[in-house]
């Protein structure tokens, strides 16, 4: 059976329990809403675990025609069963959390432009909604949630790289206002090409963070001198981390294996250093609990391909919740999703924060 992350397929976490937020919740600071639509709301220790998974053949290519029976949801090590199941495509609740530090100027950034310019007009539904953070020094909201296109292609037509790069900062506050989208899926996508040098967030304070939301996180990381199988102005798979080790008791776990931890290509760089290029590792431990992913690419005219992708996998996932167990204890346990076909692969939150 595959059991584990999936290979490459894209976004956030969204294992977290559902709850509907009152019809008059305010928006955030610096937020915009189109309309006076009632906002979404996700909590932990509700009654529902949510879980966006993707599924895979082993060339990569999404698999969207499979039904409930195809799957196996354990929390613990323990199955589950699947009360509410879709496969249909549902709007998304979107944040940009793009670099725009000194290294981002010229080629980079003017790509930048075009391939969010597509992703937004051409790749989008018409009733996701959308925000975009810049970041160099300090994370700053351009644009808060909208769905008009225009308002935002014009933002980011106005941005001008400068700085340093306080990217675990600007992904701190985007989760935080991702959270707020009224859509019941939600994600963030960073674009960086550098290792963080400004930020006072901890980084393993913000893992956790992470690990109580339900916000699918996915990070697509421009490193030119990395080095790749594939050569010139190809996408570069990002090596696999082992997962980190949580700094509370981890519950569970029972007798099932642990989940396959894939065998870097030859080449790939486990970590990256201070030298301002971008830390793989870094972006992992970022990504790959929520159920997203970590890509890198070489050359900048990648970028259109890599979000492209990413909008293409929030299209083709899978909704799949089970009613909690009702842990209550504050603890993380964790969540496995299988299918019947071995053949295929498997990439979903890893698991959730029980709320007391």
């Amino acid at each position: 059976m595959s059991r584990g992350p999936a290979a490459l397929a894209l976004v956030f976490f969204l294992p977290v329990a559902l709850a509907l937020g009152a019809p008059g919740a305010a928006a955030g600071p610096g937020q915009q809403r189109d309309g006076d639509r009632p906002a979404f709301r996700f909590r932990t220790g509700v009654a529902l675990i949510n879980v966006s998974a993707t599924v895979t053949d082993r060339r990569g290519r999404f698999i969207a025609d499979l039904e409930r029976d195809d799957f196996r949801i354990y929390d613990d090590g323990a199955l589950q069963t699947i009360s509410h199941f879709s496969r249909e495509r549902v709007p998304v609740s979107l944040g940009i959390v793009l670099d725009t530090s000194g290294s981002m100027e010229g080629e980079k950034m003017r790509a930048a432009h075009a391939a969010l310019d597509r992703f937004l007009y051409d790749l989008l539904g018409p009733d996701d909604e959308v925000f975009l953070y810049r970041f160099s020094y300090r994370p700053r909201l351009v644009h808060g949630w909208t769905r008009d296109r225009d308002r935002l292609s014009r933002a980011l037509g106005g941005i001008r790289p400068t700085g340093g790069t306080a990217l675990y900062d600007a992904v701190a506050e985007a989760v935080s206002l991702a959270e707020e989208g009224r859509h019941r899926k939600k994600a963030v996508v960073i674009i960086s090409d550098g290792n963080d040098t400004n930020s006072e967030t901890d980084p393993e304070r913000l893992r956790r963070r992470l690990r109580a939301t339900d916000v699918l996180v996915y990070a697509i990381g421009i490193d030119g001198d990395a080095p790749s199988r594939f050569g010139r102005g190809r996408r570069m798979p990002a090596p696999r981390q082992p997962p980190v080790r949580l700094p509370f008791p981890v519950p569970g776990g029972g007798g099932r294996a642990p989940l396959p931890t894939p065998i870097p290509f030859p080449g790939a760089r486990m970590a990256l250093g201070d030298d301002g290029r971008v830390n793989v590792s870094a972006l992992r431990d970022l990504t790959d609990d929520s159920g997203g992913r970590t890509e890198i690419i070489r050359d900048p005219r990648d970028l259109e391909p890599a979000t492209a992708g990413v909008a293409d996998e929030l299209s083709r996932q899978y909704f799949l919740g089970y009613v909690a167990p009702g842990h209550g204890d504050g603890r993380w346990h964790s969540i496995e999703v299988e299918v019947s076909d071995p053949r295929l692969r498997v990439r979903a939150r890893r698991g959730y924060v029980a709320s007391p």
